[in-house]
């Protein structure tokens, strides 16, 4: 058994208010986390801000804030917030996010991923410890900024990582590596290269359903929305998933969405979503851990019915 059993927020189907009574439920559960998600929908900081007020048990944290989103000092301050809201129990996580969020969603340039995401957690490591930052980084200059309110316990910084450089990256400069969209099987590769003493957070994607063959279809438009983005198209052919994934990329480009979903193979979709009966789900996130992940997070596929009954009955408890 785990000592850690974490939840993304928000759900869907449910207001940011809706989620109350939900997460002063989750410690009582066995939940011990809560990870936000950045992309089109809530921002990564309100969610969790909520939930510090109604779980004060909860380690909070963001999975991830992207670098190139908001300006380091706008980063700094976000996170010094939440981390005052949470003394001791928030992690900021960032990362690059992807083309589509940063260029077409946000008007920023994407460029010098690994560079620029070093270089924003070295500042912020310096800023949240509440030090004068006057600094020129390789893909960015910061003069003279200080946190008019830095926080009493800097919160540690994780950087969001699929591939080896980055991991190796996120093991050297920070407290850990997020990752997401891989197999169990998939982790030793991914520890291999963070090391052994880095924290490891894996979003684990859930389907609590015995029907397979609806989890599997619902799990297909997943895995095409997310896998065919260039940074995760490369980090499976990196685990050694390209040829398994070669049809479904190249209906994709074509523009045939309906073939590309089509062409996920079954035993694609099965190692990368977990899906089942709640314990045959609990059974699968815990193979994670026993393959080296500490943290695992759990992103429920809804098939129907009520969100928050669904992650009651995908506790670990």
């Amino acid at each position: 058994m785990t000592g850690r059993w974490g939840l993304t927020v928000p759900l869907d189907g449910l207001s940011l208010p809706e989620h109350r009574e939900l997460v002063a439920q989750l410690p009582d559960l066995g939940y011990t986390d809560l990870w936000s998600a950045e992309a089109s929908g809530a921002d990564a900081f309100t969610p969790l801000v909520l939930a510090s007020q109604w779980a004060p048990e909860l380690r909070l944290g963001t999975a991830i804030a992207p670098v190139y989103t908001r300006g380091p000092g706008l980063l700094a301050m976000s996170a010094a917030s939440a981390a005052d809201c949470a003394p001791g129990r928030f992690v900021l996580g960032v990362g690059t996010s992807s083309q589509v969020i940063v260029e077409n969603w946000n008007a920023a340039e994407f460029a010098e991923p690994y560079a620029r995401t070093r270089d924003t957690v070295r500042f912020l490591r310096a800023a949240l410890a509440g030090e004068k930052v006057t600094e020129e980084y390789p893909t960015f200059t910061v003069r003279g900024f200080r946190l008019g309110r830095p926080p009493e316990t800097p919160p540690p910084v994780m950087v969001a990582a699929l591939r080896p450089g980055m991991l190796r990256m996120a093991g050297r400069e920070s407290a850990g590596a997020i990752t997401n969209w891989l197999a169990a099987s998939d982790v030793p590769a991914v520890r291999g290269e963070l090391g052994a003493d880095s924290e490891l957070v894996a979003r684990i994607f859930v389907c609590p359903t015995e029907d397979a063959d609806e989890a599997r279809a619902l799990a297909r438009r997943h895995i095409c929305a997310y896998l065919t983005v260039p940074v995760y198209r490369a980090f499976h052919d990196w685990l050694g998933r390209g040829e398994r994934l070669a049809a479904m990329q190249e209906a994709w480009a074509a523009g045939d969405r309906k073939r590309a979903v089509e062409s996920v193979p079954d035993d694609v979709v099965d190692e990368l979503v977990v899906h089942g009966g709640p314990e045959a789900c609990r059974e699968g996130v815990r193979a994670y851990v026993e393959a080296g992940v500490t943290t695992p997070v759990l992103m429920p596929l809804t098939t129907g019915g009520d969100p928050a009954a669904l992650v009651r009955a995908l506790a670990p408890a």
